[in-house]
């Protein structure tokens, strides 16, 4: 049997029943990370040039965007809600396999896709998760073959999130193995994303997460009609692999399939790309242990692995067009801030706080150097140096998050989901409550419109 044949018998015949309990809990976990992110996100810039877009369009009323309440065709719902999500570079990411953390963004693509077609079909809780946990392990895969690394050029969340969009939107809508492949072989038509928009801090670094979303819904319904695609969208001549993959690596695609359940393992701390963690950890640190005012500091040095260097975050910061997304991708800010600060939170993302002359002098003294190993690629040092010639140093080699290594609790996964909803004022704080506790029992949820109701302000 073919691999693609494997993979599209496997989405079309595997049952809730197959889900090992912590398997469901992560994945409830991975829908409440997300849906605080779109909360959090609603308002995030460039969101509403999108939303009236799409409200613009219009079109048969199936599936909510989610916050404001409008009933749009399931793709776009799903493309609306993943933009929202990523707005402040917030939700899961890093799927870990086979010892191997990857660099990756699946769950905003796979949950804004799993909600808008359960509720656009009527379906309940079991439904969404064995789905979106079907999705997020494909997609898991897919990225681990493929050896991505954010030096690839390509965005993986534009690349593999559309193949697990697409498992997801097949399983939902009951489609059979020939129309699964067929919506595969569809999809990969769709497929794109450059890491160029994060260089840029433009807001179309959010779209290819989306645009995923929307591409595998309407991969899956085209399918569905009897549309066919290519043959072999992963292995075939000009598939999947030769044409996005500088290297790959098949051994562990589809070991274990149906067995072991793959996804983003990492619940964000900081509402900023996941490089910077481990430098703002250190510095919040050392204020922990030490009286430092920023008017004390002569000099911080930032160690990094030289990935993160040579990657936006490692660039001089400066402020463009959309500061919010400067700042997130800054090693400069998110370090000042944290010295600052003492903290890391989402109003630190909005224009007051990056434009405050304070931390634009304190960027002033914070040099990056590529000096931690390459093998340690999530690793940051950070060095305060005194103006009486003191120096304090604390390095941290997995910043806190990742549910392998480091995690967060329970109780801060749940404060997360607070935070964006304070944060945004979009929800009523009783509906929050009802909303996380809906979550937590998802899987004896008979409707996925009952959760959405409580989420549209």
């Amino acid at each position: 049997m073919s691999i693609i044949a494997e993979i599209a018998e496997h989405v079309q015949s595997v049952s809730f029943d197959q889900l090992k309990e912590e398997v469901v809990l992560r994945a409830k976990e991975r829908i409440m990370d997300v849906i605080g992110c779109i909360v959090g996100g609603a308002d995030g810039s460039g969101n509403a040039a999108l939303r009236g877009l799409v409200e613009e369009w219009g079109g048969k009323q199936e599936s909510t965007i989610l916050v404001f309440g409008n009933k749009v065709p399931a793709p776009y719902a799903a493309l609306v809600n993943s933009l929202m999500a990523r707005s402040y570079d917030f939700e899961p990411t890093g799927p870990f396999m086979e010892g191997k953390s990857i660099p990756g963004h699946i769950s905003g693509t796979t949950v804004p896709t799993a909600i808008s077609v359960a509720e656009k079909c009527e379906l309940g809780g079991k439904d969404l998760i064995l789905a979106l946990v079907i999705g997020d392990d494909l997609a898991s895969r897919l990225l681990h073959a493929s050896n991505f690394n954010i030096d690839s050029g390509w965005d993986s969340t534009g690349i593999v999130n559309a193949f697990g969009a697409t498992a997801i939107a097949c399983k939902l809508l009951r489609l059979d193995e020939n129309q699964v492949r067929n919506a595969f072989g569809i999809v990969v038509n769709f497929l794109g994303g450059t890491f160029q928009n994060i260089f840029d801090a433009a807001h179309t670094f959010k779209l290819p997460q989306g645009f995923s979303a929307f591409a595998g819904i309407f991969s899956a319904e085209l399918a569905k009609r009897g549309f066919t695609g290519t043959k072999d969208p992963l292995l075939g001549k000009h598939g999947y692999f030769s044409l996005y993959c500088k290297t790959y690596d098949l051994t562990f695609l589809t070991k274990d399939l149906g067995k072991e359940f793959y996804a983003d393992s990492t619940c964000k701390p900081y509402p900023c790309c996941r490089s910077n963690h481990a430098s703002i950890e250190a510095a919040l640190e050392i204020l922990t242990l030490y009286d430092i005012t920023a008017e004390q500091i002569e000099e911080v040095i930032v160690d990094v692995p030289p990935i993160a260097f040579n990657f936006v975050v490692g660039q001089p910061f400066r402020i463009g067009d959309v500061p919010q997304i400067n700042a997130a991708f800054s090693l400069q800010y998110t370090v000042a801030n944290a010295i600052l600060r003492r903290s890391m939170e989402l109003e630190h993302f909005t224009d007051e706080y990056i434009r405050d002359d304070k931390i634009l002098e304190l960027i002033k003294r914070i040099k990056l150097e590529p000096n931690m190993p390459p093998d340690a690629p999530l690793s940051g040092r950070v060095r305060i140096k005194t103006k009486d010639g003191t120096e304090f140093v604390k390095e941290v080699r997995v910043p806190k998050g990742s549910n392998i290594f480091t995690p967060l609790s329970l109780e801060e996964k749940r404060e997360k989901f607070f935070k964006n909803v304070r944060f945004s004022k979009k929800i009523e704080w009783e509906r929050a409550k009802e909303v996380l506790k809906m979550i937590e029992e998802l899987e004896s949820l008979d409707r996925i419109s009952r959760l959405i109701d409580r989420l549209v302000a």
